[in-house]
């Protein structure tokens, strides 16, 4: 379905960012693995993505940084000559409740988590505009359409990136790339197995379908926002949340 098409997936060394990198590479694209730090996990995805026959190369960059995201993008296009699919998920927390959070806890959530996707639109925009064709699919959560106690900053950084989505997708239509994001809810991943028992419980109970999401659910949209079905589909915000925000 995507074969011949170039994706770049940030944070993809673990957890959802790996399972659409290597979701994408089954449908057929060639991926850059992108990671701040984890090199060997990164390391770790590109290889079994050639180990199944697949092409892909892991490129370390800070994308909080406007130079690494765009020195990123440009890495991508030396390799494979072109950038079909950005997909932007790299993301950290630093929780606390505001009375107690500090103010660098604030600026690193805001810098990776939002600014972090504008520094990779706007490079990977430019690439696109040229081929007047892309697909860029934002990681959000159902924090940022909700909230959550002890999140200020991280629910800030993800509402920010539904707001990012939706003027971009505008932006974007008139050159033939679409621009949707997808907002993951409770999903089992290795963040969320080492929660506390009775807070796993609680979320859980928020949950109308009574059980965690998996990365594959997350994964499976985001390669069909990045492939020619939805073609027609922009500015949309859509959630794997098991009805925890309807």
């Amino acid at each position: 379905m995507l074969k011949g098409q170039v994706a770049l997936v940030t944070g993809a060394s673990r957890g959802i960012g790996r399972g659409i990198a290597l979701d994408l590479a089954a449908s057929g694209a060639k991926v850059a693995v992108n990671y701040q730090a984890s090199a060997e996990a990164a390391q770790s995805v590109a290889d079994e993505i050639v180990g199944a026959g697949g092409e892909a190369e892991a490129l370390q960059a800070d994308v909080s940084q406007l130079r690494q995201a765009a020195g990123l993008v440009e890495k991508v296009q030396e390799k494979w000559g072109r950038l079909d699919i950005l997909v932007n998920n790299a993301g950290i927390t630093r929780d606390g409740l505001l009375m107690r959070m500090q103010e660098e806890d604030w600026d690193e959530v805001l810098a990776v988590n939002l600014k972090g996707y504008f520094n990779c639109c706007k490079a990977a925009f430019r690439a696109m505009a040229r081929a007047r064709s892309g697909r860029i699919i934002n990681i959000t959560s159902v924090v940022g359409l909700r909230g959550n106690a002890g999140q200020v900053n991280y629910a800030a950084a993800k509402a920010g990136v539904i707001g990012l989505t939706k003027a971009l997708a505008r932006e974007a239509a008139g050159r033939n790339i679409t621009v949707n994001a997808i907002a993951p809810g409770f999903i089992d991943t290795d963040m969320t197995r080492v929660l506390p028992g009775d807070i796993r419980q609680e979320m859980l109970k928020a949950i109308p379908l009574a059980r965690p999401g998996y990365v594959a659910d997350v994964a499976r949209l985001a390669v069909f926002l990045a492939g020619p079905g939805a073609a027609y589909i922009t500015g949309q915000v859509i959630a794997v949340d098991g009805g925890m925000s309807m």
